[in-house]
Protein backbone atom coordinates (compact mmCIF):
# COMPACT_ATOMS: atom_id res chain seq x y z
CA UNK A 1 0.00 0.00 0.00
CA UNK A 2 3.11 2.42 0.40
CA UNK A 3 3.69 4.12 -2.39
CA UNK A 4 7.11 5.59 -3.12
CA UNK A 5 6.96 9.49 -3.46
CA UNK A 6 9.90 11.86 -3.96
CA UNK A 7 11.15 14.97 -2.87
CA UNK A 8 13.13 17.44 -4.57
CA UNK A 9 14.66 20.38 -3.37
CA UNK A 10 14.09 23.16 -5.44
CA UNK A 11 15.06 26.84 -5.86
CA UNK A 12 12.20 29.02 -5.70
CA UNK A 13 13.68 30.52 -9.32
CA UNK A 14 11.86 30.58 -13.07
CA UNK A 15 12.48 27.96 -14.53
CA UNK A 16 13.61 25.38 -12.23
CA UNK A 17 10.37 23.13 -12.36
CA UNK A 18 11.04 23.10 -15.92
CA UNK A 19 14.25 21.35 -15.54
CA UNK A 20 13.16 18.73 -12.98
CA UNK A 21 10.77 18.02 -15.54
CA UNK A 22 12.66 17.76 -18.46
CA UNK A 23 15.04 15.13 -16.65
CA UNK A 24 12.08 13.15 -15.75
CA UNK A 25 10.89 13.46 -19.42
CA UNK A 26 14.05 12.60 -20.89
CA UNK A 27 14.63 9.63 -18.93
CA UNK A 28 10.85 8.55 -19.80
CA UNK A 29 9.29 8.76 -16.43
CA UNK A 30 5.71 9.98 -16.56
CA UNK A 31 4.15 11.69 -13.36
CA UNK A 32 1.23 10.46 -11.73
CA UNK A 33 0.87 13.08 -8.67
CA UNK A 34 2.48 16.98 -8.30
CA UNK A 35 3.31 19.33 -5.27
CA UNK A 36 5.02 21.64 -4.41
CA UNK A 37 5.91 23.55 -0.82
CA UNK A 38 7.60 26.73 -1.02
CA UNK A 39 9.17 29.57 1.18
CA UNK A 40 10.63 33.05 -0.47
CA UNK A 41 13.57 31.34 -1.43
CA UNK A 42 13.19 27.30 -1.52
CA UNK A 43 10.88 24.78 -2.07
CA UNK A 44 9.96 20.92 -1.95
CA UNK A 45 8.42 19.83 -5.26
CA UNK A 46 7.54 16.19 -3.87
CA UNK A 47 6.14 13.86 -6.40
CA UNK A 48 4.96 10.47 -7.44
CA UNK A 49 5.61 8.83 -10.45
CA UNK A 50 5.44 5.77 -12.33
CA UNK A 51 9.56 4.22 -12.16
CA UNK A 52 10.25 6.45 -8.75
CA UNK A 53 13.98 4.67 -8.71
CA UNK A 54 14.93 5.80 -12.27
CA UNK A 55 12.71 9.11 -11.69
CA UNK A 56 15.38 9.73 -8.44
CA UNK A 57 18.50 8.11 -10.42
CA UNK A 58 17.84 10.21 -13.27
CA UNK A 59 17.05 13.45 -11.02
CA UNK A 60 20.40 12.89 -8.85
CA UNK A 61 22.50 12.25 -11.76
CA UNK A 62 21.35 15.90 -13.02
CA UNK A 63 22.44 17.45 -9.61
CA UNK A 64 19.54 17.36 -8.06
CA UNK A 65 18.51 16.67 -4.12
CA UNK A 66 16.35 14.05 -3.56
CA UNK A 67 15.05 12.69 -1.31
CA UNK A 68 12.34 8.81 -1.21
CA UNK A 69 10.02 8.66 1.18
CA UNK A 70 6.42 6.83 1.49
CA UNK A 71 2.94 8.29 1.16
CA UNK A 72 -0.34 6.54 0.82
CA UNK A 73 -3.10 7.28 -1.88
CA UNK A 74 -6.26 7.48 -0.14
CA UNK A 75 -9.84 7.67 -2.37
CA UNK A 76 -11.81 9.30 0.46
CA UNK A 77 -15.22 9.03 -1.94
CA UNK A 78 -16.32 11.72 -3.90
CA UNK A 79 -19.20 12.59 -1.27
CA UNK A 80 -19.60 15.68 0.99
CA UNK A 81 -18.15 15.50 4.23
CA UNK A 82 -15.66 12.35 3.14
CA UNK A 83 -12.48 13.60 3.68
CA UNK A 84 -13.40 15.27 7.17
CA UNK A 85 -14.12 11.68 8.03
CA UNK A 86 -10.17 10.27 6.67
CA UNK A 87 -8.80 13.52 8.90
CA UNK A 88 -11.15 12.16 12.00
CA UNK A 89 -10.70 9.22 12.07
CA UNK A 90 -6.70 9.56 11.55
CA UNK A 91 -6.94 12.23 14.46
CA UNK A 92 -8.93 10.27 16.95
CA UNK A 93 -6.61 7.62 17.04
CA UNK A 94 -3.35 9.72 17.90
CA UNK A 95 -2.15 9.36 14.26
CA UNK A 96 -0.64 13.14 12.68
CA UNK A 97 -1.29 13.77 8.91
CA UNK A 98 2.28 16.01 8.00
CA UNK A 99 1.01 16.90 4.68
CA UNK A 100 -1.55 15.93 2.33
CA UNK A 101 -2.45 16.73 -1.49
CA UNK A 102 -4.56 15.85 -3.82
CA UNK A 103 -4.67 13.87 -7.54
CA UNK A 104 -6.75 12.63 -10.48
CA UNK A 105 -6.16 9.36 -11.97
CA UNK A 106 -7.18 9.30 -15.85
CA UNK A 107 -9.05 5.54 -15.35
CA UNK A 108 -10.67 7.26 -12.10
CA UNK A 109 -13.88 8.78 -13.48
CA UNK A 110 -11.94 12.43 -12.36
CA UNK A 111 -12.94 11.91 -9.11
CA UNK A 112 -10.02 13.45 -6.45
CA UNK A 113 -7.84 11.29 -4.87
CA UNK A 114 -5.14 11.95 -2.23
CA UNK A 115 -1.72 11.58 -1.09
CA UNK A 116 -0.74 11.91 2.64
CA UNK A 117 2.44 11.43 5.58
CA UNK A 118 1.23 10.22 8.38
CA UNK A 119 3.37 9.99 11.07
CA UNK A 120 2.69 6.08 11.43
CA UNK A 121 1.83 4.82 8.12
CA UNK A 122 1.35 1.67 9.37
CA UNK A 123 -1.26 2.63 12.06
CA UNK A 124 -2.97 4.84 9.39
CA UNK A 125 -3.24 1.74 6.98
CA UNK A 126 -4.81 -0.58 9.63
CA UNK A 127 -7.52 1.93 10.31
CA UNK A 128 -8.58 3.58 6.79
CA UNK A 129 -8.70 -0.31 5.57
CA UNK A 130 -10.88 -1.15 8.84
CA UNK A 131 -12.84 1.67 8.02
CA UNK A 132 -13.60 0.43 4.76
CA UNK A 133 -11.96 3.40 2.95
CA UNK A 134 -10.16 2.73 -0.16
CA UNK A 135 -6.39 2.97 -0.41
CA UNK A 136 -5.09 2.80 -3.91
CA UNK A 137 -1.95 -0.04 -4.20
CA UNK A 138 1.15 1.40 -5.66
CA UNK A 139 1.02 -0.53 -8.79
CA UNK A 140 -2.43 1.31 -9.92
CA UNK A 141 -1.05 4.48 -9.13
CA UNK A 142 2.58 3.62 -11.13
CA UNK A 143 0.57 1.99 -13.76
CA UNK A 144 -2.92 3.90 -14.18
CA UNK A 145 -4.76 0.97 -13.55
CA UNK A 146 -8.13 0.87 -12.05
CA UNK A 147 -8.33 -0.13 -8.20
Amino acid sequence: MLINQLSVFIENKKGHLSKITKVLKDAQVDIRAISVFDSAEFGILRIVVDKPELGAEALKNAGHVVKQSYVLAVDPSDKVGSLHDVFALLSDNNVNIEYVYSFVMPNNQGAPLIILKADDQEKAIALLTASDFSLIPKEAVYNVQKY
